[in-house]
């Protein structure tokens, strides 16, 4: 029931993800719709939260569940940190229909897990010496969204002062900066920016991992691996990659429960 002077009242969360600590890893809205929702609306509420990204997910029907993700600027085909943040909200096992085709979570014991697709990586020529001034790019190779730049040392990653103009004037929609892990239980370290898209630096990234996930396992000889994304707030992924799919997990911690009035 809506209340007086309102036509809705929606539940809604703030979840932070890959992470098991309040104000770590990374922020995500999380509204629960009964019935496919405007899309402009979708777009002011994700404005008006300003987290990376938001998922709106209808609950309301029987079967899978339509989700869809917005950043503050425009709705993105894929999000794993906020997949995740609608996971843990909802609990148990959930399949959603989304722009990057059937995604299945599964809450428990803690942790959320999360059947995406694998983004192989292809090589990219790209010049990327305005985007990450003095810093030497070893390996540089392409998702189907996203660049991926290769460096030598994890410090380089944790200490990187990229030039975001320049990020966001690249033919893709982030620049994920990435090295070996230098941290006991770390495979690899890594940095997303994508400004573009109105994501200066992501915390955490989910899809991130999906091309983070084959290159590193390719290189590293094992299908199994954890990253960590060095950003301020920081995070740990755990990645499985099998036939064509990775599997996601990490920890969420909800910090805010409440009702959105439109």
């Amino acid at each position: 029931m809506a209340a007086e002077g309102y036509r809705e009242v929606m539940r809604m969360f703030v979840v932070d993800s890959f992470t098991g600590n309040a104000f770590r890893g990374n922020p995500a809205g999380v509204v629960l719709l009964d019935a496919p929702a405007d899309e402009a609306w979708m777009q002011s509420v994700a404005a008006e939260l300003k987290h990376s990204e938001t998922a709106f997910v209808e609950t309301g029907g029987e079967g899978p569940k339509p989700l869809r993700w917005f950043t503050p600027t425009v709705e993105v085909d894929l999000c794993g940190h906020a997949t995740l943040a609608t996971g843990h909200a909802l609990g148990g096992e959930q399949i959603f229909t989304t722009r990057s085709g059937e995604l299945r979570t599964r809450a428990e014991n803690g942790r959320v897990s999360m059947d995406f697709p694998a983004d192989p990586p292809s090589t990219a020529e790209v010049d990327l010496a305005a985007a990450l001034p003095g810093v030497g790019v070893e390996e540089l190779v392409r998702g189907r969204d996203d660049l991926l730049a290769v460096v030598a040392d994890a410090a380089e990653v944790r200490t990187l002062k990229p030039d975001l103009d320049a990020i966001a004037g690249l033919p893709m929609r982030a620049l994920i900066v990435s090295a070996p892990g230098d941290r006991p239980g770390i495979d690899f370290v890594s940095r997303v920016f994508a400004p573009g898209v109105g994501v200066p630096e992501d915390p955490v990234t989910g899809s991130a991992h999906c091309l983070l996930s084959p290159y590193w396992s390719a290189r590293l000889g094992r299908p199994e691996l954890t990253g960590e994304q060095a950003s301020p707030r920081g995070g740990v992924v755990g990645t499985r990659l099998e036939e064509g799919r990775v599997t996601l997990t990490g920890q969420a911690v909800t910090v805010l429960e409440g009702e959105l009035l439109v």
